[in-house]
């Protein structure tokens, strides 16, 4: 990467780059505008900085979920000759790590503005005029300061359904989930989406009888059909329930449970009750009281309208990550921001293709893909070559005990050229990056199939799928 420095021309303004909002698209912005010589400062209005990545979504779920991996490794010991007596888990304990992990992570950033020099404004950023912020502490004391370049992180936050009132106590949202005082007996998620499903997994695995209530015909409705039917495979496997298609009509609380109304997919009614309902239909941006009207930005359904380079309409103000709606991922927000900054620096970053961005849900089995789905691209009018192969036949998948799942990737039949990835699988979160790198390459099922693979490893299987896409896969 560049490290070109850029020349700043003379003003009166207190900054080069003001950023409201401090998860991974704020931070990682401020520190490469720190880089290119931009006078930068980072507004954040809660205790810790990192935004909900670090602080309660990405990180400390993670964390959660490998608990629950553990979990279910030691449940399953007997396979591998381990013999477990007497298994306990201490639920708080697991909550702490989580938060502990959080805390430790948001230091680390803390040090990264540090070493950036960049000034940390602790407070509520609101845009007063084009150039101008107001930052409000939470003793209610304000003061403002002026940039000449202003970007808006400021991520979302849960949606909610008007039948489904949230009350943060039985009726919950993710950061609820993850800081409950003790394991809930059962549960009901509404929504079948990452959240849902990774919270499903982790609760699952701690001993709560979970159902899970999705409007679409599958859990992961975005992934790849035929990826999504074998995660439904595998959570029946795990005694996870699920209603799919089904719509959610009510939620009420009456002491210590909920109940939800159901109308599953055959038009039948049923009430789900349960000690918790954890709501996770998706996210909205964080757009309200931050000024856009005074300052006229333009939203457009719940998000800030943005070019390619995070410029919205008015000039000097800009908005990346989550808040500007498309892909809701934190590795999109960070890479967002920097081009973002490149672009007001006068470098020359190209934009972003979302088909470039990689999608990941940290259940077990994990899944994961980039670029399109066979559907997506069969609508495109592709002639398809398309690869399969199942993690079963994998030396080291079966070595391992992780033999659920596949590799599926698709090609353009024309040139070979490589239009999706799609894993389920132990590995699929890390094994994606290398198919990521293979789009980027515009790489052929000819180079991936020909690159050596080092046996045996998971990613044995994206060459033998690839193989398999023109009938020379050797292993099944």
């Amino acid at each position: 990467m560049s490290s070109h420095t850029v020349s700043i021309p003379t003003h009166t303004y207190t900054f080069d780059v003001a950023i409201i909002g401090s998860g991974p698209g704020g931070y990682e912005t401020a520190i490469r505008a720190a880089q290119l010589g931009f006078k930068t400062c980072i507004i954040e209005k809660e205790p810790t900085l990192g935004g909900v990545c670090l602080n309660w979504g990405c990180i400390p779920t993670k964390s959660l979920l490998k608990n629950a991996e553990m979990i279910h490794a030691l449940k399953h010991a007997d396979t591998f000759g381990i013999k477990v007596d007497g298994m306990s888990i201490d639920f708080p304990r697991v909550i702490k790590r989580s938060r502990d992990v959080a805390g430790q992570m948001a230091k680390g950033v803390d040090y990264l503005m540090k070493k950036n020099k960049i000034t940390v404004k602790k407070g509520y950023g609101k845009l007063t005029a084009p150039h101008e912020v107001e930052i409000t502490g939470d003793d209610g004391a304000s003061e403002k300061i002026s940039a000449l370049h202003i970007i808006i992180a400021t991520g979302t936050k849960a949606k909610s359904l008007p039948t489904v009132p949230v009350d943060r106590k039985r009726i919950i949202t993710s950061y609820e989930a993850m800081i409950l005082p003790e394991k809930p007996d059962t549960l009901t998620i509404i929504g079948a989406g990452a959240i849902g499903v990774e919270f499903a997994y982790f609760y699952n695995a701690v001993g709560t009888k979970v159902t899970i209530v999705e409007y679409l015909p599958h859990l992961l409705p975005n992934e790849d059909e035929e990826i999504s039917t074998l995660l439904e495979r595998e959570y029946k496997k795990q005694e996870i329930s699920f209603l799919l298609g089904a719509k959610v009509e009510s939620a009420t609380v009456e002491g210590d449970k909920v109940t939800t109304v159901v109308t599953d997919a055959n038009g039948n009614r049923k009430e789900l009750v349960s000690d918790y309902a954890l709501v996770a239909i998706g996210l909205t941006g964080n757009i309200e009281n931050i000024g856009l009207e005074t300052v006229g930005v333009e939203t457009e359904r719940g998000f800030i309208k943005v070019d390619a380079f995070g410029r919205t309409n008015v000039e000097g103000v800009y908005a990346i990550g989550d808040v500007a709606g498309g892909m809701l991922l934190a590795h999109k927000a960070s890479v967002e921001g920097i081009h973002c900054i490149e672009k007001i620096a006068g470098l020359n970053p190209q934009p972003i293709d979302p088909m470039e961005i990689p999608a990941c849900t940290y259940c077990q089995p994990s899944v994961a893909h980039i670029g399109m789905t066979e559907k997506q691209a069969r609508e495109k009018g592709y002639e398809l070559k398309i690869g399969r192969f199942p993690f079963k036949a994998s030396g080291k998948a079966t070595a391992a005990g992780e033999t659920a799942g596949m590799v599926k990737l698709i090609f353009d039949a024309k040139y070979g050229e490589l239009l999706g990835a799609h894993i389920i699988g132990h590995e699929a979160t890390e094994m994606i990056a290398s198919l990521g790198i293979a789009k980027k390459l515009e790489a052929t099922a000819d180079w991936i199939h020909n690159t050596v693979h080092a046996h045996p490893t998971f990613s044995e299987a994206v060459k033998e799928a690839a193989a398999d896409a023109y009938g020379e896969a050797i292993n099944i």
